[in-house]
């Protein structure tokens, strides 16, 4: 079966349109139908059911899916392998979100370097659906994120019990009002429990997508806002940020996903031992 192919199925389930898994693919719709048809002459069954809402998979298209997903994943697992530089026995591809590579992940490559010297690491940067849609493709053998989803074939384990808090700029304000709220979107979970309307009866001036970039801003021009305990840290210790000491506090964990089989994999074992190990 060509990977291709394969890889064009699992879009279109991902994504629910010829369409959008032609954008994704970077080639035509067109390229796309044939793929599809050629893989359904292949099989001898018709996989899709198209209609003007989008696409679903019939029962063989269902079945089918996990066998193509296996596929690509032992396809890209042998094409990494086979690119291990030299002096290095395996290679693991991590990747995480940007708000975890400082400290957790940077002390992550750190730790591997100092014990398993031999592993080979290739290290990316991305948001969630990147992240999930390379580790279920085989791009990924570990991806480390905030509010991972339930995904067949992978485990999902605690990396970090993080906790998210409100700190300030420490400037006093003649007026006595507190400094501009910056509002940093933590997901639906944080956005859910009504984080920035504990802070301010106001909407925010200013809202961002990534923590350190919130966290530079209010850094340089004042602010307050919710950050992760382990980023403001080392400002707190200098006394450029303060903790709101009433204000409320939310957890927020970060998980390893990696593939269900890994046991077979001494080399993923001992990478998920190191993300522990940083941690505690």
């Amino acid at each position: 079966m060509d990977v291709d192919r394969a890889r064009t199925f699992l879009e279109i389930v991902h994504t629910g349109s010829f369409l959008k898994a032609s954008d994704r693919l970077h080639v035509t719709q067109t390229t796309v139908s044939a793929r599809i048809r050629t893989l359904e002459e292949s099989l001898g069954k018709r996989l899709f059911v198209r209609s003007r809402s989008g696409v679903t998979l019939t029962a063989a298209g269902r079945e089918f899916e996990r066998y193509a997903q296996s596929f690509v994943q032992v396809w890209e697992r042998a094409r990494q392998q086979l690119s291990v530089p030299p002096g290095r026995t395996s290679l693991i591809a991590m990747g995480g979100e940007l708000s975890l590579w400082s400290p957790v992940l940077l002390d992550w490559l750190v730790w591997m370097k100092k014990r398993y010297p031999e592993i080979g690491i290739r290290a990316s940067i991305g948001v969630p659906d990147q992240l999930i849609e390379q580790l279920r493709t085989g791009v990924l053998d570990i991806a480390v994120l905030y509010a991972p989803p339930l995904l067949p074939g992978f485990r999902i384990e605690l990396v970090e019990e993080e906790e998210l808090v409100l700190v300030r700029t420490p400037e006093r304000h003649e007026d006595g009002n507190q400094p501009d709220y910056v509002h940093v979107d933590w997901g639906p979970q944080f956005a859910a429990a009504h984080g920035f309307a504990s802070a301010t009866t106001e909407a925010p001036g200013l809202a961002v997508g990534l923590g350190p970039l919130g966290l530079s801003y209010i850094l340089r021009a004042g602010g307050m806002g919710y950050f992760r305990r382990g980023a403001v840290k080392p400002h707190l210790e200098k006394a450029e940020l303060e903790l709101v000491v009433d204000a409320p506090r939310y957890t927020y964990p970060a998980y390893a996903i990696y593939p269900d089989d890994s046991e077979v994999r001494g080399d993923l074992q001992a990478a998920i031992e190191g993300l522990k190990q940083v941690v505690r």
